[in-house]
């Protein structure tokens, strides 16, 4: 069931599209030059706008087409309440426990996570379309289809807040199910290098070039908390950088890195408050917080950016804390 919003039919004007600067003339509160893509991204196809998504929906030419077959689907954990009660038009529903597991929420195993994608419909050369109510889960997952090998991973820039923002349709009931799909269509997976564990993040702590990054509050960098219910130990992985996250009080915000409105903030903005924590692009570069959720965010808007040597830690502060207690800084 679709749920009307006020959203009104465009000016008659007819849309033009250029690389970068993609532009479309709106009759919606007076939005008159609606920019569809940014200018300072590399992979800037990968970061889409509402009006850019509900023009695909509706079968309207845009730029950045997806090539092939393209799946939408809402990222949440345990949120399928949520989901059933409002969501985009057309979206399938992915939840993370799905991808991740207990006791760390590291990744699942490699087959479980073929088959969780295989389920989904996802291929290799599916372009996937995903948001979420908070879009850490949605990097979350889309970290993990990039590593899985998935070559045309999209995020909804501001996630479900920024669609209802833009007045667009919302629809009620049950998920877009799509047919399973037999086969990935590639090796398996296909870019391990983005995912290390724990040995290899200690490697990395000795490597001449390596940066080992918290995306984790200033409260949980420093000791003060541990920034998890479920995760006792308070500190610091000893050689860690910085890499800022959000507010001291809420472990899923981003806010240093977005906008208020939730969109990514400039990228040169990012990477001046990364490179004044000695974090630069030409590193061998792994991001980790408690489980996975933030670090997901920071690597994809890196890999936006086209840092080339990035990674997630997958076990994160949670792992490392409990398997070796003796070796953090504590407050």
């Amino acid at each position: 069931m679709i749920l009307m919003s006020q959203f009104q039919k465009r000016c008659q004007t007819t849309t033009r599209y250029t690389l970068l600067h993609c532009a479309q003339c709106l009759n919606i509160r007076g939005l008159t030059a609606h920019r569809l893509f940014r200018d300072d991204l590399v992979r800037w196809q990968q970061l889409i706008a509402p009006f850019w998504l509900h023009d695909l929906m509706a079968g309207v030419a845009v730029t950045a087409m997806p090539s092939g077959e393209w799946r939408l689907f809402e990222v949440g954990c345990e949120a399928l309440d949520l989901f059933l009660q409002s969501h985009i038009p057309g979206a399938a529903y992915l939840d993370t426990n799905s991808l991740e597991e207990e006791p760390f929420w590291n990744k699942v195993p490699d087959p479980d996570l073929l088959r969780a994608l295989l389920d989904a419909g996802i291929r290799c050369d599916t372009t996937v379309v995903l948001y979420g109510r908070h879009t850490t889960a949605a990097a979350r997952a889309a970290h993990l289809l990039l590593y899985a090998g998935v070559k045309d991973v999209r995020l909804l820039d501001g996630g479900l807040p920024a669609w209802q923002r833009a007045d667009l349709p919302l629809a009620t009931g049950a998920a877009h199910v799509y047919p399973p799909a037999t086969a990935f269509g590639a090796e398996f997976p296909g870019c391990p290098q983005y995912l290390i564990d724990t040995l290899q993040a200690k490697a990395l702590l000795s490597q001449r070039d390596g940066a080992l990054v918290s995306i984790r509050t200033w409260e949980e960098f420093t000791g003060k908390t541990s920034g998890y219910s479920y995760i006792k130990a308070r500190g610091e992985i000893p050689g860690a950088r910085w890499g800022h996250a959000g507010d001291d009080d809420d472990m899923n915000s981003m806010s240093t890195f977005q906008q208020p409105d939730g969109t990514m903030r400039p990228a040169h903005e990012i990477c001046q408050f990364w490179r004044d924590e000695d974090i630069h692009p030409h590193q061998q570069v792994a991001f980790y917080c408690g489980t996975g959720w933030r670090a997901s965010m920071a690597f994809y808007y890196a890999w936006l950016m086209n840092w080339e040597r990035i990674s997630v830690y997958d076990g994160g502060w949670f792992e490392w804390s409990s398997n070796s207690p003796d070796d953090f800084n504590a407050d």
